[in-house]
């Protein structure tokens, strides 16, 4: 019996594990995109994918980034003004010349220049110079007459559809390779001429939550394939189709129709898609998509229908079958069938209901189809976030003001929303006028006074250069798929419409409170008629509180705070300002004649943001301070306001538990990271000659001096606690500005203030949580 018993047992665990290898290679065998319907994690919340994961799981857009900050440095005018190239901020050899400089642990996840210009650029990751430079290197003079096509070298990490160079941008070098770093990270131009650029990356305090370690980029290996099928697959059905659809036929005989009412709990829209007669798609192009989950006061999608989908018109002038050839996002005129399908895959969560409908329409005897597709969600609520589309309308932009594609405080009745930016789709011009390109990105998130993103302009943000050179293109992530290459050469007014798109999958941006996204117009002096729609998800609950400040140079602040800084400068004022566009009304801008601009010539020169005093601190020792958190924190954030006129500040930051009474010999301090704030308000612009001319060494100071500058703080060293008391250790830095020229200022440790942010998971207010 007992021999019986134990062979029992053996063909019990011989087919248990058989059973276990046919799950694995079930699960394996399905599409990446599934992964979430099979696995739950035990109930665990799922980890936050980066790197190649970001694209592989793609169903996670609307997830919670708790504890993860996105940044867009770039080679930006430090004056303000739109002159964008070549600034950088230091210099080391003839061919070292830095534009981007961060120290941390995160994952460069796009990069882009101007042509060819700066290349071979050095991709220094955690000490290893990885040198990458283009085929037109080799003869950059006149490179656009030689070449008709170039790609990246080395090319095995940078294939298409991972990037793509200018003669099919038809302007601009593009990377979406992801390059992860695990200590630190810099790219320098070799050569200066046209050295224009912007890059995007995130940083990571936590290891765990997210989907892999992160480890340094080996420029040896491809991507994997698997994820370059799903780029490869833009333009076409990306979403999962085994899956639960609604579809059909509906009738524009009334001003408002409703598409489609879903009632299911725990979902998300995986696909949106509709077709339009081709003969009447012009005609019907302005209808408005409205799409309002759960039951809300307010609809979360309200845009037109052409710009939702990606373009300004659906006047197709060349007859293309790829209109916009987008990953999330496409439009596709199918000649054979005569009709043009729109479709939409950004992931689109609700947890009770899902209402679609069709508004602004004129009533006629004209048909169109829909499908919308859905699976279940296993994600829970306040760990997810909602799709939104938000239109904006600017007929007249204000003069010297940026426009505010997107501010997220007080949108459909709620203050606070969590979540990520992940996209725009916008008309810059109904009347082709290109110029008014020339204005920046600027984007704050949760109430930074500095953007943590800072762009060289409209049409470098979508993916172009020069203006495209007038042309369309359309790639998986950007484009610019409508519009004349200037006035003199449309056929009709449609064709004066100028639109572009710019769609963020791994290098989306998550915000913990507050989303702020801003844009010049030519230096805010074009006055062309923009309409935008700005992509994003959106819970109405923080995921991060503000629990504490202190005001550096207020002794009471200081004492509350413990503050305590030996070696400190007295308390200075400081007259200055942030960085928020031209600080005056400018005389001239790119091809406007201001003189001329009704009103605006009283307006010239006045004052725009004028100075304001700060007072604070320096120090080239130590500061330790204590603050506050919330006792359920998940790492928190630490933002210190800043005299940029000290170069490169460098700082080690301890973090220990606040013990009131406790002797400082006594304290038990861990270490958090390093500080690193690189460049100063003064920086090198070289703007030599000729493609091959040596630098030229153009000192230039902004008169901004204030900066907001952020610092993660991991939540294994704050996890359970109300108070930390904090270390900053500053430590020398050398760096000259250009070899044999130093900074104006010697390198210190400035503390104006410190906000103290902390992390949580969402308490959304707005939704009933079936949790136990």
């Amino acid at each position: 019996m007992e021999n019986k018993g134990v062979a029992f047992m053996s063909y019990l665990n011989n087919r248990k594990r058989f059973l276990q290898v046919l799950l694995w290679v079930a699960i394996l065998a399905l599409p990446v995109h599934s992964y979430a319907q099979v696995k739950k994690r035990s109930g665990k919340a799922p980890a936050i994918p980066i790197g190649l994961d970001a694209y592989r799981r793609w169903d996670l857009l609307p997830f919670q980034r708790v504890g993860v900050r996105a940044y867009m440095r770039s080679t930006y005018d430090r004056n303000g003004g739109g002159y964008d190239a070549s600034h950088f901020l230091f210099m080391n050899k003839e061919d070292e010349n830095v534009t981007l400089d961060v120290k941390g642990k995160g994952i460069l996840y796009f990069f882009r220049t101007n042509h060819w210009h700066g290349s071979p650029w050095h991709f220094m990751v955690d000490g290893t110079d990885n040198i990458v430079k283009e085929t037109a290197t080799a003869a950059p003079v006149n490179a656009d007459k030689v070449f008709k096509q170039t790609e990246f070298i080395p090319n095995k990490p940078f294939p298409k559809p991972w990037a793509w160079t200018w003669a099919t941008t038809k302007g601009a070098d593009l990377i979406w390779t992801p390059m992860p770093f695990r200590d630190s990270m810099s790219i320098a131009y070799s050569r200066t001429f046209y050295g224009t650029g912007y890059y995007i990356y995130h940083l990571y305090a936590n290891d765990a939550g997210i989907s892999q370690p992160v480890k340094s980029w080996d420029a040896s290996k491809a991507p994997d394939q698997d994820v370059t099928d799903l780029l490869n697959r833009a333009g076409t059905d990306i979403a999962p189709k085994n899956v639960k659809t609604v579809r059909g036929k509906i009738k524009l005989d009334k001003k408002e129709v409703l598409v489609s009412a879903i009632n299911a709990a725990n979902s998300s829209i995986r696909a949106l898609k509709f077709t339009l007669p081709a003969n009447k798609a012009i005609d019907l192009e302005r209808l408005r998509i409205r799409v309002t989950w759960d039951g809300a006061k307010y609809p979360s999608v309200d845009a037109p229908l052409c710009l939702f989908f990606g373009a300004g018109t659906l006047y197709n002038r060349d007859s293309k079958a790829e209109f916009v050839k987008g990953l999330p996002i496409n439009i596709h005129f199918n000649y054979a069938d005569e009709k043009v399908e729109l479709a939409c895959y950004y992931p689109m969560p609700f947890f009770k209901s899902a209402k679609f409908e069709l508004t602004g329409i004129s009533p006629q005897d004209t048909q169109i189809g829909y499908e919308i597709r859905y699976e279940p969600l296993n994600t829970k609520p306040n760990l997810s976030s909602y799709f939104h589309a938000t239109y904006r309308d600017f007929p007249k932009p204000d003069l010297g003001q940026d426009m505010a594609w997107l501010d997220t405080r007080g949108v459909e009745g709620h203050r606070d929303w969590s979540g990520s930016f992940v996209g725009t789709s916008f008309i810059f011009s109904h009347n082709a006028n290109l110029n008014t390109l020339e204005g920046d990105p600027r984007f704050f998130f949760d109430d930074s006074q500095t953007p943590q993103a800072y762009g060289t302009g409209t049409e470098e943000w979508a993916g172009g250069g020069d203006y495209w050179g007038g042309e369309n293109m359309t790639l998986p992530l950007a484009g610019h798929p409508c519009g004349s290459t200037k006035k003199e050469t449309a056929v009709n007014e449609k064709d004066l419409i100028q639109s572009a798109y710019r769609f963020l999958i791994a290098d989306l941006m998550p915000f913990g409170n507050r989303a702020v996204i801003r844009f010049e117009h030519s230096e805010n002096v074009s006055q062309e008629h923009y309409e935008t729609v700005t992509y994003w998800y959106g819970l109405p609950a923080p995921s991060l509180i503000k629990t504490d400040a202190i005001d550096i140079g207020q002794i009471k602040s200081e004492q509350q705070h413990a503050y305590n800084s030996p070696g400190a400068s007295a308390v200075q004022v400081v007259n200055s300002r942030f960085e928020w566009g031209p600080d005056t009304y400018p005389k001239g801008a790119w091809g406007y004649d201001l003189s001329k601009k009704p009103g605006y010539k009283e307006l010239m020169g006045k004052e725009i943001y004028p100075p304001h005093n700060e007072d604070g601190r320096y120090t080239r020792g130590t500061s330790e301070f204590t603050v506050k958190l919330s006792a359920d924190n998940k790492g928190a954030l630490l933002r210190r306001t800043l005299d940029y006129s000290y170069p490169n500040q460098t700082a080690e930051v301890y973090i220990a538990k606040a013990i009131n009474g406790q002797a400082p010999e006594k304290i038990q301090w861990k270490k958090a990271g390093i500080w690193y704030l690189a460049g100063a308000n003064t920086c090198v612009v070289s703007r030599p000659a000729g493609e091959l001319s040596k630098r030229v060494y153009d000192v230039q100071t902004s008169n901004r001096r204030f900066r907001d500058d952020e610092f993660l703080i991991p939540a294994k060293l704050s996890k359970g606690l109300t108070a930390i008391r904090v270390k900053i250790k500053f430590v020398p830095n050398q760096q000259q500005l250009y070899p044999g020229r130093d900074f104006p200022e010697q390198s210190a440790w400035s503390e104006l203030g410190y906000q103290v942010y902390s992390y949580i998971i969402p308490k959304s207010k707005y939704i009933k949580f079936n949790e136990k």
